[in-house]
């Protein structure tokens, strides 16, 4: 401590108090009298003043703040000293002299201010407004080459090549293939996205968001989140342990699919055999597992509910249901009304109320889930080469042998449109997302078309949204996720032949399948589950592979 501070700070030793208090002191009886007189009168109370109190807290801050001060300096002069000489110089240049102060280092920092002339009219707040602001600054030099107008080669790359709309267009400038680009995602969104309009007028709801966003602003904290939109091209997942690995076996698995509501997983074959897993990802536990003598199963699903499984064979017109909750096995040998020796394809409305089956001579028939008896039965022309719900259950798409697909109105049991599928010779499976939104349909010469669930009612030659390219044999399989991000395409004409189709944009993820790995095989069947991200196919070797997307849930 300063010698200044000490002496100041130390407490009057006869008095034992602090220097600001007063002490009463006796008055001297020595100057009590005056020896010519009586003692003058005392002043009145009001006429008095108040001794000055002398300020020794200012003045002892005042002598700390120059005292730390001068240590910053000595310290700051015997860091220099240790520095060498070229770091010394650079110091200068950039910081300037070592003496002056950190205020007038920062004022150098900011830089030189716009001077406002004192008579102009702003007001003062339009003048701090200005003084923000730095002088606009000319570029040093300008590329000429910027300003060619450069040509883009629409030939040699197969997404421009789409885009053009006739031969001469094989280069175009970069303007107008941005405005094509335009084009294009105008007519896959329907129009232009109210959040791209420029000229939109503002409404309540904008000044509300203005409001929200002013609030944000005002405080601190985590705002970082992920995103709840699935990004393309590469897609995050894991390899999981086999949903069957507990009962293995050799026979093609037909079906896949998981519970609707609970973490269970169904496997079915050749092998005459139904099996249930506990899906965990790790050892997937078997549950139960459900024998068909000489029952080779074709297909099998769950019913809306979970409650039952039913189960079709390849050559054989019974039905088999099994009850979850009773454990009973029913056997549904014949459908009054129904006229077809084999059922096999069939299909289960999303609520659980209806059950198609795809019958012979482009009939397929419409049966209650609830007592398995005939509702109506509707016919197409050519073969029945797929069908499906649509995501309230109110409507069949049908795809026939011809390459048509069929919109039919379940309760009327009418048809409300028949469109052509573009470029399609042969039809062979059809999808519909859960939002109501895509239609997807696969043909014999492996292109899938992505159309708008809108426009298929409306148009008879409707134009699709995308069409994947990426499998060179029939798409046998088609199947969208629960979040309608996803479409999932297969054929089971070629190993490795799966794909996973990232929507809306419609382009494939790059990362799957591992094309080293070489353990898919033939694809027949898949499926994603409603709520934890699994994905299972199953293949030709008697394996249900499985996956889980790092999209909807972390590892």
């Amino acid at each position: 401590m300063p010698p200044e501070r000490r002496n100041r700070m130390k407490p009057d030793r006869r008095t034992r108090g602090k220097p600001d208090r007063k002490t009463p002191r006796k008055p001297n009886r020595r100057t009590a009298a005056r020896p010519d007189g009586p003692a003058p009168k005392a002043a009145p109370s009001f006429q008095r003043k108040p001794p000055a109190r002398p300020s020794a807290a200012t003045a002892t801050i005042a002598v700390a703040v120059e005292e730390e001060r001068r240590l910053r300096q000595q310290n700051r002069l015997a860091l220099e000293d240790d520095k060498p000489a070229v770091e010394r110089c650079l110091e200068e240049l950039v910081f300037g002299d070592v003496e002056d102060d950190e205020d007038t280092l920062l004022r150098r920092l900011r830089g030189p201010r716009i001077q406002v002339h004192e008579d102009s009219g702003d007001s003062e707040v339009e003048n701090e407004a200005k003084d923000k602001f730095l002088p606009q600054k000319k570029p040093v030099w300008v590329d000429e080459e910027d300003e060619d107008e450069e040509m883009v080669d629409m030939m040699n790359n197969r997404f421009r090549k789409d885009m053009m709309k006739n031969a001469s267009e094989s280069k175009l400038s970069k303007d107008k293939l941005q405005k094509r680009l335009k084009e294009e995602f105008q007519h896959a969104m329907g129009g232009v996205p109210a959040w791209a309009e420029t000229n939109r007028r503002k409404t309540f709801s904008d000044d509300e968001s203005e409001e929200d966003e002013d609030d944000l602003l005002q405080r601190t904290g985590n705002f970082i989140s992920t995103s709840t939109s699935l990004p393309k091209g590469i897609l995050k997942m894991k390899n999981c342990q086999h949903a069957n690995a507990e009962r293995p076996t050799t026979a093609r698995i037909s079906s896949v699919q998981f519970h609707p509501r609970a973490q269970v997983v169904m496997v079915a074959g050749l092998d005459n055999a139904v099996s249930l897993f506990q899906v965990d990802g790790k050892t997937n536990p078997k549950i139960q597992s459900i024998y068909l003598e000489k029952f080779p199963v074709f297909k099998a699903r769950f019913s809306g509910n979970g409650e039952e499984v039913l189960a079709t064979s390849t050559h054989s017109k019974v039905l088999y249901v099994y009850d979850m909750l009773v454990g009973k096995l029913i056997p549904v040998h014949q459908v009054r009304g129904l006229q077809e020796k084999i059922v096999r394809s069939f299909e289960v409305s999303p609520d659980g109320s209806f059950l198609l089956i795809n019958g012979v001579a482009g009939f397929f028939h419409l049966l209650s889930m609830k007592t398995k008896e005939l509702i109506g039965s509707m016919k197409i022309n050519g073969r029945v080469a797929a069908s499906t719900f649509s995501s309230d259950s109110k409507k069949i798409y049908a795809s026939s042998g011809d390459g048509e697909v069929y919109v039919w109105d379940v309760n009327s049991r009418k048809c409300l449109n028949r469109f052509v599928d573009e470029g399609s010779l042969y039809g062979l499976s059809i999808a519909t997302s859960r939002n109501g939104q895509y239609v997807a349909c696969g043909s014999n010469c492996g292109v899938v078309n992505i159309y708008n669930q809108d426009s298929c009612l409306q148009e008879t030659n409707p134009k699709p949204i995308k069409a994947i390219m990426n499998l060179v044999t029939g798409v046998t399989s088609l199947t969208f996720n629960p979040t309608s991000e996803i479409l999932a395409i297969a054929s089971e004409k070629m190993k490795e032949a799966v794909r996973l189709v990232h929507l809306p944009s419609c382009t494939v993820f790059s990362n799957f399948p591992v094309v080293r790995r070489k353990n898919i095989s033939l694809v027949h069947t898949m499926d994603f589950s409603p709520r934890s991200g699994y994905f299972a196919l199953g293949n030709e070797k008697g394996k249900a592979l499985m996956y889980r997307l790092h999209h909807y849930s972390d590892f």
